[in-house]
């Protein structure tokens, strides 16, 4: 027998979030002329190509995409990115995942990033879980769950259909 699937968030509560992020990223960065969104492989890099869209609707920032690969399973391994370090140097970062459980995927990214200068360090995610085993937060996030720690939360970001399920 399957595990049953609890919607936590429809596509329109998805994409209603995703908007209002992007506006608090840009309240943030209202100064900037560039803005670097660091997508964590996966579900971390469509929202950041989601977020990107909105925020050069509504704003005359120019956002670059930066794609990060980290190994979820063992996050010490090396960290590889599509932007070379010099094009992110003071600059404005976010980064961003879609789920934040334990904490150990974002603070090895933030780790990652801080070895360069940078005018601005924010993270995203879409949902918290509460769960953290390390000192990490999201400075924007869609939406704060408690959970149980057997629950796993599944985000599903396909073009034209955004959905969030506990399971």
């Amino acid at each position: 027998m399957g595990k049953s699937k609890q919607i936590i968030l429809t596509h329109e509560a998805i994409v209603h979030k995703i908007k209002r992020i992007a506006y608090q990223i840009y309240e943030d960065n209202v100064n900037e002329k560039d803005l670097i969104l660091a997508g964590i492989e996966g579900n971390g890099l469509l929202l950041a190509e989601e977020l990107k869209i909105v925020i050069e609707e509504i704003s005359g920032i120019k956002v670059h995409l930066c794609h990060v690969q980290i190994d979820k399973k063992n996050p010490r391994n090396q960290i590889k990115t599509s932007l070379p370090e010099e094009s992110y140097t003071n600059k404005s970062l976010v980064l961003v995942d879609d789920v934040l459980n334990s904490g150990s995927t974002l603070i090895y990214g933030i780790k990652h990033f801080l070895n360069v200068p940078l005018n601005q360090f924010k993270t995203v995610v879409l949902v918290n879980r509460n769960h953290k085993k390390y000192p990490v937060k999201a400075d924007f996030k869609g939406i704060s769950l408690s959970t149980s720690i057997n629950e796993h939360v599944e985000v599903v970001l396909n073009k034209g259909q955004f959905e969030a399920y506990l399971v």
